[in-house]
């Protein structure tokens, strides 16, 4: 009887030990009543009278799903985003909200959308980082009543129609051209300043345009396939024309 007993008192003892693990806080509950935080380590739950919820406190990566949204100019777009986010305030996180990580993907997709709208398509491309910060802060504001901190979001993807795509693509290669086409027109404005110095340089210097000649005639004798005719050297037609006037 005696072994009956204490096999008994074991049992319910057994039953009434809870584990919480060190990344883990645990709610108790009294009859109803929130009664304090539990520490990890092993805890005496009494059955029917006590409830214990253990909370993981870990940092939680979220992927929050494709959101269509439209931007300030009527485009478009499906926003995906990952929030980083942990629980620091176990009692909130369990008295505060019914399901906090569900309410916390549920905020997340409507700012993701608010926030969108409020910019252009431009803006969406090239200032991904300073919209994803104001919607980090925007959701930790609302999100530290539930005891949530959250630490990061990030915009993961933004995919257009496929007809604005196209637009884009286009509007990037005419961007090329129109650069190619000043970088052509400069390098021509360069070269013909460097030739109008050359000229003056060469009109100003007596023999030089002689030597120039000379020169040039030299390179183009270096190939045996080319044949060059000078009849008359410039000084002499220079003369002739002096002897005219």
């Amino acid at each position: 009887m005696g072994f009956f007993l204490a096999a008994a008192v074991i049992v319910l003892f057994l039953g009434c030990l809870r584990q919480v693990n060190q990344y883990e806080r645990g709610i108790k509950f009294t009859m109803g009543r929130y009664t304090g935080m539990v520490n990890p380590g092993w805890r005496l739950v009494v059955p029917v009278f006590q409830f214990m919820k253990k909370v993981d406190l870990r940092t939680k990566a979220v992927e929050v799903p494709a959101q269509d949204a439209i931007t300030k100019d009527n485009v478009s777009a499906k926003i995906t985003a990952v929030i980083y986010y942990k629980i620091n305030d176990a009692a909130k996180s369990i008295i505060e909200v019914e399901n906090v990580g569900y309410a916390v993907l549920q905020l997340a997709q409507t700012t993701m959308r608010n926030v969108v709208g409020e910019v252009t398509l431009d803006e969406l491309l090239t200032m991904r980082q300073t919209l994803s910060e104001k919607i980090e802060k925007i959701v930790e504001e609302n999100t530290q009543l539930w005891g949530v901190e959250v630490s990061t979001v990030e915009l993961k993807d933004i995919n257009l129609p496929p007809d604005m795509v196209r637009t884009i693509a286009k509007q990037a290669e005419a961007e090329r051209e129109r650069r190619a086409v000043i970088i052509n027109s400069e390098g021509e404005v360069v070269a013909a300043e460097n030739l109008s110095k050359a000229a003056k340089m060469l009109a100003e210097t007596p023999g030089a345009l002689h030597l120039r000649t000379l020169n040039s005639i030299n390179d183009i004798s270096s190939d045996a396939s080319n044949t060059v005719v000078f009849t008359v050297p410039l000084e002499i037609l220079q003369a002739m024309s002096g002897y005219k006037k």
